[in-house]
């Protein structure tokens, strides 16, 4: 009886105690649920990958191509050139601005297009302009992809449509999307809510079909695109408390439900980023480290920092397993200068390698042993016309 109205007594307790465990796992962090067959999410400011799924995998990309096409026309500085539009351009499918063969039109008018409403005549246009033919400047856009380091991009045309092995990853989209972020005059034009401007022959009108600026908070990019290849695809930027972000979708569907899904997977990701991720300030320049011994030098240590500071988005459970492993020798020779490589910090997340800092001396050490001493010996001797006795100057450097 008594041990039945102990365990009566209890029970509260165990039920209490399995509803506290039982809540643990809503606090890990979850990932997104992203229906596209490939997506990213960057931090801009450092590059680091927040969350990915098959982010390397080769995929036809569609007209989010137009982000490398408006990157090479700003660098171009040739805005303002006046670009005959060939039959060639004219003659490129929908979605198109509608150009005759012969029209005379601004670059960064074209640029506007090209941007706002994807218009295909108009990357064509801006291709053969700057390129001389489309083929040579799809050569100019798969170097420059690689230039940034978007190593798996191969641009056979300048609007994304399906052709030969014109291909792509979330990731390079990625790595592209951040460089073109940082172009003077790229997030103006991918942000213009809508333009009009004239060639000499008619009148236009642009309206911004992203959405994504429309409907979530801090947008500020990037592309949309669709092809029957690579289904819809977005790639997208926003940027919250100084934390700007970057997400790719690859073949988020086709059709209507496509179209949608590709809206629905990227706040989804965007979201993930804003609400799991905070900068944390790991090392700061020239922050302590330690000392080292000096050996050969009245000085017998040296304090030395960090040579760089290091701040990166990271989760909750991440700042909590933050582990420095240091790489110095037991001791240094003099001379040591200021500023001299000492080692190096290797910074561990998770267990995982994040990020290796250069140790640098704070200060200087001189040498100070026969050899040097007898050199300053000597050089003082000599500079002073030999005039003082060498046995005064001797005890001071040699003590």
């Amino acid at each position: 009886m008594r041990i039945f109205y102990m365990c009566f007594f209890l029970l509260p307790f165990l039920m209490l105690s399995t509803v506290v465990f039982a809540a643990e796992p809503s606090e890990v962090m979850r990932a997104p649920e992203v229906k596209a067959q490939a997506a990213i999410l960057m931090d801009a400011n450092t590059g680091r990958i927040l969350w990915e799924k098959n982010a390397h995998n080769p995929m036809a990309m569609a007209s989010t191509t137009k982000i490398m096409t408006a990157v090479l026309a700003l660098e171009s500085g040739r805005g303002d050139e006046i670009v005959t539009v060939s039959r060639t351009a004219a003659a490129a499918p929908k979605m198109k601005m509608h150009l005759t063969s012969g029209e005379k039109i601004r670059l960064g008018d074209l640029l506007l297009a090209l941007m706002l409403e994807s218009s295909n005549d108009a990357a064509v246009a801006i291709a053969e302009h700057l390129g001389g033919s489309v083929q040579d400047f799809c050569t100019m856009m798969t170097k420059r992809a690689a230039e940034i380091g978007a190593k798996n991009t191969i641009f056979e045309t300048p609007n994304g449509l399906d052709a030969g092995d014109h291909h792509s990853t979330a990731y390079d989209l990625a790595l592209m999307t951040r460089y073109a972020l940082e172009v003077p005059g790229f997030i103006q034009l991918t942000n213009t809510p809508a333009a009009q401007f004239s060639s000499d022959k008619r009148n236009y009108s642009m309206v911004n079909k992203n959405r994504l600026l429309r409907e979530f908070d801090g947008a500020n990019g990037v592309k949309t695109g669709f092809t029957g290849k690579a289904g819809h695809c977005f790639v997208g930027a926003a940027k919250r408390d100084g934390m700007q972000l970057i997400s790719v979708v690859l073949a988020s569907g086709w059709g209507d439900k496509g179209r949608a899904q590709k809206w629905v997977d990227t706040k989804a990701i965007l979201n993930h980023g804003f609400k799991n991720f905070d900068y944390e300030i790991i090392l700061q320049d020239g922050q302590p480290a330690g000392d080292i011994s000096v050996t050969r030098s009245r000085t017998t240590s040296v304090d030395y920092i960090y040579g760089s500071g290091l701040t990166a988005p990271l989760s909750k459970e991440e700042k909590e397993q933050i582990e420095i492993k240091m790489e110095i020798p037991k001791s240094i020779p003099a001379p040591v200068a200021k500023d001299q490589n000492i080692g190096k910090a290797s910074v561990y997340v998770k267990g995982r390698l994040f990020a290796d800092i250069e140790l640098v001396a704070a200060e200087e050490a001189l040498r100070h042993d026969f050899k040097t001493s007898l050199e300053k010996v000597l050089t003082q001797w000599l500079s002073q016309g030999s005039e003082m006795p060498l046995q005064l100057i001797l005890p001071e450097f040699l003590e």
